[in-house]
């Protein structure tokens, strides 16, 4: 890992330990069904859950985890669905935040795990580390539900944003840049795609 400065980090509201930060936020992770981005988020997820039939993990596809979450979304409005991204990997295709806001599904919300840095290739300084907003961005694309969460006090407000309300939802959750939860999860895609199908379709 690259020699980070977290006093700056600590200036720009990189403070929340994301190993605890995550499953506060999330809560019940049996509520919702998951698609990840890489790496991070991936990892934090599959702690959270096991690796369970529910989550379905991105791998070399970055910046695709908020518009396939949106898909499933629409393609299952029964179920709440939940995609989980980094800075790094949402700045790759911001775009998808206009069209999460025009299609708005009310089952459907957007939580970006932000550390200012890609962990995926050496801890160097993502844009959100250098001023950009992420929560303006997504409130100019046109989401009307948006948060950024910084301080524990913020948790429980995020949390109820997940998972109640009329329309999409997008949270920024700040943490430090420090590693995800140290967990090994499937790295077979056919694998992850079948248990998820059936998981889904029930059967």
């Amino acid at each position: 890992m690259a020699e980070i400065d977290f006093a700056a980090a600590a200036a720009n509201g990189f403070i929340l330990d994301r190993c605890q930060a995550v499953p506060a936020l999330i809560g019940r992770h049996e509520d919702f069904l998951f698609v990840t981005g890489l790496a991070g988020t991936a990892r934090d997820i599959a702690a959270l859950t096991h690796d369970g039939a529910h989550i379905y993990t991105m791998a070399g596809a970055m910046g695709g985890a908020v518009m396939i979450g949106l898909g499933l979304a629409l393609a299952r409005p029964d179920k709440r669905v939940l995609a989980v991204t980094g800075d790094g990997e949402l700045l790759m295709n911001v775009g998808a935040l206009a069209t999460v806001a025009i299609l708005n599904p009310a089952n459907f919300a957007v939580l970006c795990v932000d550390n200012g840095h890609y962990g995926e290739t050496g801890y160097q300084k993502s844009h959100t580390s250098l001023g950009v907003d992420l929560e303006k961005m997504a409130t100019g694309a046109g989401i009307r539900r948006t948060l950024t969460v910084g301080t524990e006090a913020g948790l429980a407000e995020g949390a109820r944003l997940l998972r109640e309300g009329n329309g999409s939802a997008f949270v920024v959750l700040k943490v430090t840049p420090t590693d995800p939860p140290a967990f090994k999860r499937n790295f077979d895609p056919a694998a992850c795609r079948e248990r998820f199908r059936a998981a889904l379709l029930g059967g």
